[in-house]
């Protein structure tokens, strides 16, 4: 069992562990990491409920807006509309659970956001998920790599009545692996990108997602 997962049962199901990266990533990867990247994903960092503002360039392939309207069913994880430095947001906060729930909202048409909602939490393996409202769901990787932080796909999955059973995806069902970097974009220090693709074992990359974001404001390193 993982550090991260001994501590979800050793403070019981009504006082989760907040959800701990560091232990996830190991004590050399997170070193690597930048300072700003390192108190973004600090364990109980979402407590604050931060909330970080920059733009988005979207795209995606035809395989990927076929994959973006079946998801439709599944509260719309999927943007299907391409927009270039859409504005948007991403809020923080903690489930009360030893999750953390990403809000992303973009501004894909005037007088209209669109929000994807999501929360990462542990399983009962110690194994990283990602879980959408609707049900969707990715086992994660998650990793520091060339001085990002890295969370990658392993597996999809449905947990349609949020009950913890999880019906595997066969992979060709799939938008393909999810790999989401968070990098440093200069030495400001609070200045952040998001890269995200989805590629298809026999389609390619599907979906691709790339923006700038900025910390609300300086944030203590916890570790």
């Amino acid at each position: 069992m993982s550090a991260a997962a001994a501590g979800f049962v050793a403070h019981g199901a009504t006082h989760p562990a907040p959800l701990d990266i560091p232990a996830l990533v190991g004590a050399a990867g997170w070193a690597r990491l930048c300072p700003a990247i390192r108190r973004r994903f600090a364990p109980g960092h979402a407590a604050d409920a931060p909330v970080y503002r920059g733009s988005l360039t979207l795209d995606r392939s035809a395989i990927g807006a076929v994959f973006a309207l079946f998801s439709l069913i599944l509260g719309g994880p999927l943007p299907l509309r391409r927009a270039r430095d859409a504005p948007a947001e991403v809020r923080v906060r903690e489930d009360g659970a030893g999750g953390v729930v990403w809000e992303r909202w973009l501004q894909l048409a005037p007088g209209r956001a669109h929000c994807i909602r999501s929360t990462k939490r542990l399983g009962p393996d110690g194994a990283l998920l990602e879980c959408t409202e609707g049900g969707l769901g990715m086992v994660l990787a998650v990793f520091e790599a060339e001085g990002a932080l890295v969370f990658e796909s392993r597996a999809y999955f449905l947990d349609l009545f949020g009950g913890g059973l999880r019906i595997p995806l066969p992979a060709l069902f799939t938008p393909g692996r999810c790999r989401v970097a968070h990098s440093a974009e200069d030495r400001s220090d609070r200045r952040f990108r998001f890269t995200m693709d989805m590629t298809h074992p026999l389609w390619g990359r599907c979906f691709h997602q790339t923006g700038v974001f900025e910390d609300p404001a300086p944030l203590p390193i916890a570790r």
